[in-house]
């Protein structure tokens, strides 16, 4: 049993929109159950992975990998998580990165959560931390879109991608 209370409250928000079992014909992650794809992990059996499961994936392989562990503030953490998980760990790095960018924080956009990044993260604390979230809010939108323009497939899952963001 994972003992983060911060891992708890973002794993909720996670898990509503992540859902359970879809196999969509338009889905780039083919096979996937709360969010876990087939295509990430072809030794699973996806159909049958339980909430437990899953949570211990999104803990392990998401949280812990982007360093929300470290992040002070438990909503931008949540956020970070949250896309981590829908757009890959590397694109959730970056939504970060651009967000903070918009903030006036100098950093490289290479999608990865180090020290310089986690220390610009940690630099919006108490009210001053809506600033970040309104911008990882803007960056996921913005990148959602684009993957509609790339590819008009992908319209079919912009309005909950849209919820998501907003959320």
């Amino acid at each position: 049993m994972i003992n983060d209370k911060n891992f708890k409250f973002a794993v909720k928000k996670t898990l509503f929109f992540e859902g359970g079992y879809v196999n969509h014909p338009h889905d780039p992650g083919g096979e996937t159950n709360f969010g876990i794809s087939k295509r990430s992990y072809p030794h699973l059996d996806i159909k049958n992975l339980t909430k437990e499961q899953a949570k211990e994936i999104y803990y392990r392989d998401f949280w812990l990998r982007n360093r929300c562990d470290a992040m002070l503030d438990k909503h931008i953490a949540s956020k970070v998580f949250d896309f981590s998980v829908n757009m890959g760990l590397i694109q959730g790095g970056r939504i970060l990165q651009r967000a903070l960018r918009a903030n006036e924080q100098s950093l490289v956009e290479d999608g990865i959560i180090g020290p310089i990044t986690l220390a610009a993260t940690n630099s919006f604390t108490g009210a001053n931390h809506l600033r970040l979230m309104s911008g990882l809010r803007s960056e996921a939108a913005g990148f959602y879109r684009s993957l509609v323009a790339q590819n008009a497939n992908n319209r079919v899952f912009l309005t909950g991608w849209l919820n998501r963001a907003y959320a």
